[in-house]
């Protein structure tokens, strides 16, 4: 099955203020993610069903990408600092 990938504009504008380095890290897992997003753990939602996480370090921080598969489109809905235990998580997910 082939999936399509896209963006929220907050997680773009996340992206867009971090170093070179840290992007390229974000584009190697979300060619992961488009191969196959189901190998990434599950999180639990109130809004969507099928939301995933994929750990990172970011700028020296434990950082989770944030995405939702929803039919055959993977959105992305930002970079969520894991420090808050994921109290933020249905604020992003709302932006999708």
């Amino acid at each position: 099955m082939n999936f399509e990938l896209a963006s929220t504009e907050f997680f773009l504008n996340q992206v867009k203020t971090l170093p070179g380095k840290y992007k390229k890290q974000i584009q190697k897992k979300l060619e992961l993610i488009k191969q196959n997003p189901f190998r990434f753990k599950s999180i639990h939602s109130k809004k969507f069903s099928r939301v995933f996480r994929v750990r990172m370090n970011v700028e020296g921080k434990e950082t989770r990408l944030i995405y939702a598969v929803v039919g055959t489109k993977i959105i992305i809905a930002g970079l969520l600092d894991r420090t808050k235990e994921y109290r933020d998580l249905e604020a992003y997910l709302s932006k999708i």
